[in-house]
């Protein structure tokens, strides 16, 4: 990452974001680390005026337009008509009540990519519901994945839904569109729902449904945490290690190190032992502190790995080796994703204040000074 060598794979590429919560921000991010010009239009009612925003706003421009003016709504049009695409994350209808849907985008931008991503999708029975990750998680199937035998189903960060199946496949969807439009010279709309995205996760595991790496009962499920060899243990400093030793040498490996010599990993497999070498592992494990067996198995083909927190994680050695994270304005933030090496990604900058950027971009706009003070005065633009 470096702002002198590159620019990024995306420079030259302008997208309009329209300022919300969640998926489209990180879609933006995303699309802004890898050099496009990203602006944000921020609502004139959001308020918050002068605060610096959220780590997902970085290397973006912002703007503040109300669009509820004739002359905001104005503006807003002239910078998405300046624009290779837009995206927006709002309940479909939205976009079409401020006056900013896509038939009218894509009449006035014919080239232009209309990014929409949501939980439900942009139709369907559930399209205008309320949601959350956890109930596009749900619906998917991907969240009974989770269910270790007879317990409920583990709910899972905000990041399932909200951020691989929603904004990653936004960002995915719209490079795809903006790489066809430069051979067709058309845009089109991309609808990136949730549940579209986190159904398409799930492909392998649906694959593997009924065969012995999926079996239909969790408790003979390698995967969901009833073998002895992939699971999460307690140490006896009441932190926190991941063994993950599915392959058969990886497996001896981790039997040799944990001193179980007698122990045959040629019975690796048989479910009825599970219970009993799972007790012996947790047993052996909690006798010692985690930075002890850090030593003994980080590193190993015992496929090892602590659990950290997140402040932890950021200082970890493999992490700093590799430049995983980076310090922004103070704050820890993780490196763009993911490394392209003759194009590589900008290095992140402070997210933008609110409306830091409304006169520069008016003026790239065409408008003079005297516009932008009219419109400032009206209240059409921050």
């Amino acid at each position: 990452m470096s702002p002198h060598s590159s620019p990024g794979p995306l420079a030259g590429l302008r997208i309009v974001e329209f300022a919300g919560l969640g998926p489209c921000p990180f879609a933006g991010m995303l699309l802004a680390d890898m050099g496009a010009d990203v602006i944000v239009v921020e609502r004139a009612a959001g308020g918050g005026a002068g605060l610096e925003r959220i780590a997902t706003d970085r290397n973006k421009r912002s703007v503040v337009l109300d669009l509820k003016q004739a002359e905001g709504l104005a503006a807003a049009w002239r910078l998405v008509e300046s624009a290779d695409a837009l995206i927006e994350g709002f309940r479909p209808g939205v976009m079409e009540r401020l006056g900013l849907g896509p038939e009218e985008a894509l009449r006035r931008r014919p080239r232009l990519v209309y990014g929409r991503v949501t939980g439900w999708g942009q139709d369907g029975p559930l399209a205008q519901a309320a949601g959350h990750d956890l109930n596009y998680v749900a619906l998917t199937g991907a969240l009974s994945l989770s269910r270790r035998d007879e317990a409920a189903p583990v709910i899972p960060p905000t990041l399932i839904g909200d951020m691989a199946g929603g904004a990653m496949f936004l960002a995915f969807g719209v490079v795809c569109a903006l790489l066809e439009a430069q051979r067709s010279g058309r845009g089109q709309v991309v609808d990136a729902a949730m549940v579209d995205g986190v159904a398409a996760l799930a492909a392998l595991v649906r694959h593997m449904r009924g065969s012995p790496w999926w079996p239909e009962e969790p408790r003979h499920n390698v995967l969901l945490g009833s073998a002895p060899f992939y699971e999460v243990y307690e140490c006896g400093d009441g932190q926190f290690v991941t063994l993950g030793a599915i392959e058969p040498p990886f497996y001896a490996e981790l039997l040799r190190r944990l001193g179980l010599h007698d122990e045959d990993p040629a019975h690796q497999h048989e479910h009825a032992r599970w219970p009993a070498l799972k007790a012996r592992i947790a047993a052996v494990l909690k006798t010692q502190p985690r930075a002890h067996w850090c030593a003994l198995l980080e590193g190993s083909d015992a496929c090892f790995a602590p659990v950290l927190d997140l402040d932890e994680a950021a200082a970890h050695p493999h992490h700093a080796a590799r430049g995983t994270y980076v310090r922004v304005g103070g704050e820890v933030q993780p490196a763009p994703a993911p490394r392209l090496s003759r194009t590589p990604a900008r290095a992140p900058g402070a997210a933008p204040r609110r409306g830091e950027h409304t006169e520069a971009l008016l003026r790239e706009l065409g408008y003079g000074v005297e516009d932008v003070a009219r419109l400032r005065a009206a209240g059409a633009c921050g």
